[in-house]
Formats: C-alpha cells, structure tokens, sequence
C-alpha cells in the first residue's frame, strides 16, 4: 500500500474555509434532538473565516477521531456517542461521547469473528434499534466468506443472523443498512456480477434495496407479498437516507461510466444493467443526479434541512444539494474539502444536526496519511447544520 507525505493534506488544518452555496440553499437550525445530547466535541482543526460574502456559508471542520481503520459505517447511540464499524478488522467502535486532548474517545466495543473481509466486502453498514433503550440491539451487514448477511447483536453477546443469501463479490456487496420513518429496516445490496444478472431478477437478493422487519422477513406493504425487495435494478447501494418530508435517497456506485444519488419510490426499477445513468423511454427510474464516475463514485448520504449530502470515493469531495419540495435540485451541485481528506466514504447526520463523515484512505485504493483513517465533523454558521 502507498504512503504519501501527510505534508499535503495536513495544511488544510491551517485554512480557512468558506463554502459558496447558492442563495437558495438553506441551513436552517437542527430539529429537536431525538437521539440524546451531544458529545463534548473538541474544538475545530479549521477555523471558519469572517468574510464570508451574502451567498455564502462558513464551515468549521473538526477532526474527531484518528487512526481507525476503513471506517464504513456510523450509527447514534441515545446518548450522543456513535457506533463505527471498521471493514477489514471487523471491529465495531464507540465513539465518544468522552473526549480528550486527540479528540474524542474511542473504544472497542465488540470484534465479529462470523466476518471475513477481502476486496470491498467485510463489516459493512451498521444500524441501531429504534427502541435501543430497551432493547440495546443494533444491526450489522457483513460478509462471510460465501455470502453477505444482516445480523443482530446486543453489544457484547453473539451475533444472530437474520438475512442470509445477499450475493458477495469482490466489488459489489451493497452494505447500506438503515431504519426508515416506519420503522423498518432498509438494506441496500450489490449486484455481486459482472454482468448484472441479479438486479433484474426478482427472486434474487442482489442489486435491490431490501426492506423487512427487525426478524427479517418481508415487512407488511412491500410491493410484492412475501418478498423483501422494496426497489430493484440496483448495481451497487453503499448509503440510504430519508428528509424531513419521508423521502428516500440512495447512493449508486461502481456502474463503469456514472454514480447516481437515487430518490427511492416503492416497487421502482433503477435500470442496472441496462441503465447506467440517466436513460430515455421511461422504463426505468433516472437517477436525481448522475456524475461522472471519476468524480464521484459516492457512498454515504445525509439529509438536513432541504439539503441532501453524499460523500464521494473516488471524487474525494462532498456533494451537496439544494432539493425542492417536489424532488429537483435547485441550482448546481456544490462540493467541499475536494481532496483535503482523501477518499470520504460514510456520511451521517448527528443528532445535535452536525455530519460526521470518514476517510477511507486504509485501503487498497487510497494513499493514507498517519493520522488516516479519520472521522470529521462538519458544522454550518450562521443557523447552519451542527449550530450550538
């Protein structure tokens, strides 16, 4: 693995950074907290500058955590703290809510012996109960060595599988795992081929974002009776997320030519393989918004406010969107900390309205730096996400 000079993007801790947003893009303040009180956050390693002009927002950009290893996934306990799962050491972490000099704490909570990590596969995505202060249960996607599978675990206890069957491959084993609005428990996969054959296919896992209860069987209303697929036609389904008004968002990546930020409608087909990107004919769901693989290729995503955010692998830069109320995007996409981090992979919205996202320079594509692999925080001024 390649190791370069920590000179380059570690100077971004000296800048200021100001990012331009357009004037119809708003930072409104973070709703009520429903998730518990904020950790006690150090403070941030770039200082927002006060010249801000009137289209413009500041941001200040706090490190939080250091040394991790290809952190994928990141979920909110009740009392601030977040669980992190580590990909190829199958660790999952707490973070915070107690910080020190480096930041905040970080703690081993559980190690899962079931996962066996190679290529992109390993301990995905990772999410909590909705009723996790009675039940102290969070769910997990991971790979074995055949099979991607969703399992649930109290911290500390064995993991019980409750999906088993998701396609594995080198590249392309999904790993997005979230409660939606009603409860239940969403899951993105990957195709698992190179051709594409399972997307297509209803009675196959692969390529399909999944929805089912905490026991994992079909959850009541999906499309078809009996079947666990909510949307299909999927290549690659790294990050899920809702707005205020229930709206569903998913990343795409790895498609050959583009990524897509996908709104999620019920019993849509995303057109994989025979889509890549926008399509004409209206056979298939065109994605919100296409971009060139090369600079994107974008994983986690968050929504706050009117805005939809989605850290990007490849285009090392996040994404953000101003998105109407009817589902278009109002003025261009605009992107920050281009290349200052390296590869983003997770993406989340904390629950004081901040986001935290990861760098996922550990591994085979990236070119880490010793401080490598990170979690970020990110805060808007001026009534922005995060505002104290």
């Amino acid at each position: 693995m390649a190791v370069r000079s920590r000179r380059g993007r570690a100077a971004v801790a000296t800048l200021a950074v100001v990012l331009a947003l357009t004037s119809g893009c708003s930072f409104g303040p973070p709703g009520p907290d429903k998730a518990g009180t904020a950790p006690n956050l150090p403070g941030p390693s770039i200082a927002a500058t006060a010249s801000a002009g009137p289209d413009e927002r500041e941001i200040a950009v706090t490190v939080l955590a250091k040394g991790l290893e290809v952190p994928w996934g990141i979920a909110f306990l009740p009392d601030g703290s977040a669980l992190v799962t580590e990909r190829d050491t199958a660790r999952i972490l707490k973070v915070g809510p107690e910080s020190g000099a480096d930041g905040l704490k970080v703690a081993e909570v559980a190690r899962l012996a079931e996962v066996r990590p190679s290529g992109d596969g390993g301990l995905l995505g990772i999410a909590v109960s909705p009723k996790y202060a009675s039940d102290k249960t969070v769910f997990v996607y991971y790979s074995t060595a055949t099979e991607n599978r969703i399992g649930r675990l109290v911290l500390g206890k064995t993991l019980e599988p409750i999906l088993t069957g998701i396609p594995r491959s080198a590249g392309q084993n999904g790993g997005a795992l979230a409660f939606g609005p009603d409860g239940y428990l969403y899951a993105g996969t990957g195709d698992g081929t190179a051709t594409g054959t399972q997307a297509q296919d209803p009675k196959s896992l692969g390529g399909k974002i999944l929805r089912m209860t905490t026991a994992g069987k079909p959850a009541p209303g999906n499309p078809v009776k009996g079947s666990l697929v909510w949307s299909s036609g999927h290549r690659n389904v790294p990050g899920l997320t809702w707005d205020k008004t229930k709206r569903m968002f998913a990343t795409e990546n790895t498609q050959p030519k583009f990524s897509e930020l996908n709104v999620v409608q019920k019993g849509k087909n995303y057109g994989w393989p025979r889509a890549d990107g926008t399509t004409t004919g209206g056979e298939f769901a065109n994605p919100l918004v296409a971009w060139p693989a090369a600079e994107s290729s974008c994983g986690g995503v968050a929504s706050f406010e009117t805005t939809v955010a989605t850290a990007c692998l490849l285009g090392k830069r996040i994404y953000l969107l101003n998105v109407t109320g009817n589902g278009t995007v109002l003025g261009n996409p605009q992107d920050l900390l281009n290349d200052k981090y390296g590869r983003l992979r997770a993406l989340v919205a904390a629950p004081d309205g901040s986001l935290w996202v990861s760098t996922s320079n550990q591994e085979d594509a990236g070119e880490p730096d010793p401080e490598d692999d990170r979690l970020i925080r990110l805060v808007f001024s001026d009534g922005g996400a995060g505002r104290s």
